[in-house]
């Protein structure tokens, strides 16, 4: 079954090619911003579906000769990754600039907090070309399975030092990770253990992922070579 990544994320694109996982890229933007008074649970969820929709309307954008082109059905894999502080609501994203990664990292400084992706596998199939409406494009898609998974991994920072935050800044690793740093980078220095997946913290519980795949097909997993 073929399997759409709706992410532009290089680290969920190489953790699932460690798998050896036949897939296609499809880049969606989304707002990001986080409702007032919004959980981390219903933040998380909204996202992973919110990039579901998305790509089914990019995809229901093309023209119907592109439509004709794919296998049906497939499979939309959706991901978001937060970190969560120690109080169970305080949502970390990706810091929108300095000052904004100064203040996640103080309060993460010397203490633990969680990092949780969602991953939402939507299975989407084109309907028969007499049930399709030409002038409604989005018609030539339909929903038929949706599952989701939510994984949570705990991090422990060491205690960090303003030299240490501004030097991970000019770095410019922070600026696109949750939280703020990366675990797969330099931010892998601040980390003093982890209880958890470790992909997950990197962007994409893999394991899991690949669970939620074969579920989805069946038990069928034609499209991953086995290591």
């Amino acid at each position: 079954m073929d399997i759409v990544l709706a992410s532009g994320s290089p680290r969920r694109r190489e953790l699932l090619e460690r798998a050896q996982l036949n897939f296609t890229i499809l880049s969606v933007d989304i707002d990001e911003t986080p409702l007032d008074n919004e959980s981390p649970t219903d933040y998380i969820e909204r996202m992973v579906a919110t990039k579901a929709d998305a790509a089914i309307q990019q995809l229901s954008d093309t023209s119907q000769a592109d439509h004709d082109s794919l296998t049906s059905p497939f499979i939309i894999l959706t991901s978001d990754t937060i970190g969560v502080l120690s109080d169970g609501k305080t949502v970390l994203v990706k810091p929108v600039d300095r000052e904004h990664a100064y203040s996640m990292w103080q309060r993460m400084s010397d203490s633990v907090h969680e990092v949780w992706t969602a991953v939402q596998a939507t299975q989407v199939q084109l309907l028969p070309k007499a049930e399709r409406n030409p002038s409604e494009h989005t018609q030539c898609l339909q929903i038929i399975n949706q599952q989701r998974i939510t994984e949570r991994t705990e991090v422990t920072f060491i205690p960090l030092t303003t030299q240490m935050m501004s030097n991970y800044w000019d770095s410019g690793e922070p600026a696109d990770k949750a939280g703020g740093y990366g675990i797969q980078g330099l931010g892998a220095a601040w980390v003093s253990r982890i209880n958890g997946s470790y992909t997950n913290v990197v962007g994409l519980p893999l394991a899991q992922t690949l669970a939620l795949i074969k579920e989805m097909t069946e038990g069928s997993m034609d499209t991953v070579n086995p290591l």
